[in-house]
């Protein structure tokens, strides 16, 4: 009996430790990383995120997403097929298929109802009807590039990311993936989206964005770099930290960053941020009281409106007004020569709240529009636009702006090139 009753003690104590340790087990990876590439070939510059969608013969095919971060739901170029995953599926092979939700499934009704588009153009949305399927749910996407309304389908769709330590993609031959299985919408290919551009991925505070769907052991953080070449990619990052970019493979680029509040607002499923004041060489540019900035993927540069932007371009003429200065090329409203010599300009600082200051240097203020016109990439919003101030993608290029969503706070490092990196340096050579 004593030795039964040791023995029970040993399986019981092993049983307790083996516990312990699948309930301590802590994943490898902290986050999902992907490649961010730049796009010139549209109506405005937009940068996409490059995302597996399909496994075929033992390889996962990639596809781009445009990067928007006020979108309600994930769309892309796709087609229904109730039978997709079927040994009879109906499916062509150069085709990406998705399984349909139902117009009486709870989703159908949430997406047209309660996360409207907010765009006076798209029509109600009706139902479809699928042949072998029945009736499928209609909805309707908001073009980033041209505005226009797209008819969309509703789907059960399956994306793939690879999974990082912050350091390189993937981290061993067993851990290089993750899969999430978002609601999403099929909409026919946009003839105004830059080529190899299949859809708009949606990073919103959105119940169908897609952070929605990445769960445990994922944090709730969005990090974004845009590159500023189309040569070489930039990177995002879901999910905690370190974040580690070449050639400082021991610097942690969280060290690099400043925090302030996150703000998210009713009427909205972007993200926004308090700004105090702008001031360009120790002179202070007048902002009204209570003015939040939109952070925007989608417009290009930053939109100020008229008031806000009069004292800006006052302020900046006469702190350049050294430099000779060209006819204004649209949408600009202050150039300069750069034919006899490369601009040097004054850092315009957002002042936000608790003291914190947003540089934006001479690279992410003047955009070179041609071989010898240089101009101020800040833009006349109008007199009424709202909200005051939207930071564009122009503004973000070579920065790492990281959406610290569990905590409500935004962090921004202002240029990287200040620091001798950038953002298009991430390992993204993967693992053997």
């Amino acid at each position: 009996m004593y030795l039964l009753l040791q023995l029970l003690v040993i399986v019981l104590v092993f049983i307790s430790l083996e516990h312990e340790a699948i309930t301590t087990y802590a994943q490898p990876y902290t986050s999902v990383v992907a490649q961010v590439n730049k796009h010139t070939d549209a109506a405005k510059p937009v940068y996409s995120v490059q995302i597996m969608t399909s496994r075929i013969d033992g390889k996962y095919l990639h596809a781009n997403f445009i990067i928007d971060i006020d979108a309600p739901f994930i769309w892309h170029d796709c087609t229904l097929s109730w039978n997709s995953y079927s040994g009879t599926s109906n499916c062509p092979s150069d085709t990406l298929c998705a399984y349909p939700v139902d117009c009486d499934e709870y989703q159908c009704e949430d997406v047209r109802t309660t996360f409207s588009y907010k765009n006076p153009s798209c029509p109600m949305s009706g139902n479809s009807w699928l042949p072998g399927w029945g009736c499928t749910c209609q909805v309707h996407g908001v073009n980033p590039v041209s505005g226009s309304c797209n008819n969309a389908l509703l789907n059960y769709d399956d994306f793939t990311l690879y999974v990082s330590d912050g350091r390189k993609v993937g981290i061993d031959a067993f851990n290089q993936v993750y899969g999430a299985n978002p609601n999403a919408a099929c909409v026919s290919s946009s003839s105004s989206f830059p080529a190899n551009v299949s859809g708009v991925m949606a990073f919103s505070t959105s119940p169908y964005a897609l952070p929605a769907y990445l769960y445990q052991p994922l944090k709730k953080t969005l990090a974004l770099c845009f590159p500023s070449k189309l040569s070489a990619p930039g990177v995002l990052f879901y999910g905690t930290g370190p974040y580690y970019l070449l050639p400082q493979p021991n610097i942690d680029v969280r060290s690099y960053l400043s925090y302030t509040p996150l703000l998210t607002r009713q009427d909205s499923f972007g993200y926004f941020i308090s700004v105090n004041g702008i001031v360009i060489k120790k002179r202070s540019i007048n902002v009204p009281a209570n003015t939040s900035a939109k952070l925007s993927t989608i417009d290009p540069y930053t939109t100020l409106r008229t008031d806000i932007y009069n004292g800006v371009i006052r302020r900046f003429s006469l702190v350049t007004k050294r430099i000779p200065t060209a006819k204004p090329i649209a949408p600009f409203g202050l150039c300069y020569t750069t034919s006899t010599v490369g601009l040097e300009v004054p850092d315009i600082d957002f002042i936000l709240p608790d003291g914190k200051k947003w540089s934006v240097s001479t690279a992410n203020s003047v955009k070179q529009v041609t071989n010898e016109v240089a101009c101020l990439a800040f833009v006349d919003g109008g007199a009424t636009s709202e909200p005051a101030i939207v930071i564009g993608t122009f503004q973000f290029e070579d920065n790492f702006l990281e959406f610290n969503l569990e905590n409500s706070i935004f962090g921004f490092s202002s240029s990287l090139l200040r620091k001798n990196t950038s953002c298009a340096n991430f390992n993204f050579t993967l693992p053997d």
